[in-house]
């Protein structure tokens, strides 16, 4: 049986179907509005159909040649790409407000601590490729979140990173040494506390993926873990608790905060 295709976004679609209401309605044919915007005629076609993106160009234009009076100009900020992967936007609402976060982390720099040159090495190389407005969004999305840190220093925020993350040399020598003297930077902070899961220790567990404890300010409890395409946050009490026993265990097998630093910091210092 084939799988039904996917429609494009809703917002392509309504936004599309308002530009060619407005144009109707203004009595400008699609061939004047093609040449004012410079696009192919079957290129503001797609647009108006909603099969492909509104782009700014077509909807300043078409605004300006309709007498929309930023009426079309406005949807603009609907057709921006989401910041998160749908996956993790319910992960991202708990974390934007929780007064404790545990993460564990076996193969790459956790995102509320990597840099922008890392962040954007992973996601300017991520599979299908994402169109560079994408990119930038979600980059600056990262760092965004990044502002908890110092923001919110009531909150604990925790990080256990498995060696192997930090021997990855993601976008080579030089954004690796800078991204681990981040690390350790981000580390002092007095509500940030950094530790290294040495290679070999706990590896039933330490293999298993990346998983986050997070607690929100009625104490309540989730857990989350994420693998490629795919995510899940929880709040069954039973699913949590054996989540926080292996982020447990993890952390029981861990280096100590201060053995950390040193390790992170030897690390920086063969690169």
């Amino acid at each position: 049986m084939t799988e039904p295709t996917s429609l494009p976004p809703i917002a392509w679609r309504y936004c599309g179907d308002q530009v060619k209401r407005w144009r109707e309605g203004a009595g400008v044919s699609r061939n004047d509005l093609c040449k004012a915007a410079d696009y192919q005629y079957e290129y503001v076609k797609s647009m108006e159909n909603g099969r492909r993106k509104p782009t700014l160009r077509l909807l300043t234009v078409a605004d300006q040649m309709c007498g929309a009076q930023g009426k079309l100009l406005a949807a603009n900020q609907y057709l921006k790409p989401e910041p998160f992967p749908a996956r993790s936007q319910e992960y991202m609402q708990v974390e934007a407000e929780a007064i404790a976060v545990h993460w564990y982390e076996p193969l790459l720099i956790p995102g509320l601590l990597q840099t922008e040159e890392y962040a954007r090495t992973l996601i300017s190389e991520s599979y299908p490729p994402l169109d560079d407005e994408t990119v930038e969004e979600r980059v600056n999305a990262r760092l965004r979140r990044q502002e908890a840190l110092r923001a919110r220093t009531s909150t604990v925020f925790n990080f256990v990173v498995y060696e192997a993350a930090l021997r990855t040399l993601v976008g080579g020598r030089d954004v690796m040494k800078r991204q681990l003297e981040h690390v350790l930077a981000v580390g002092e902070l007095r509500n940030v506390s950094v530790q290294v899961l040495p290679m070999g220790r706990c590896p039933g567990a330490a293999l298993n993926g990346s998983l986050v404890l997070l607690e929100t300010p009625d104490h309540d409890h989730y857990g989350y873990v994420e693998a490629p395409e795919t995510s899940a946050l929880y709040a069954d009490p039973a699913k949590v608790s054996l989540l926080a026993q292996t982020h447990g265990m993890i952390r029981l097998h861990a280096l100590s905060v201060e053995e950390s630093a040193e390790f992170i910091s030897k690390l920086a210092e063969e690169l």
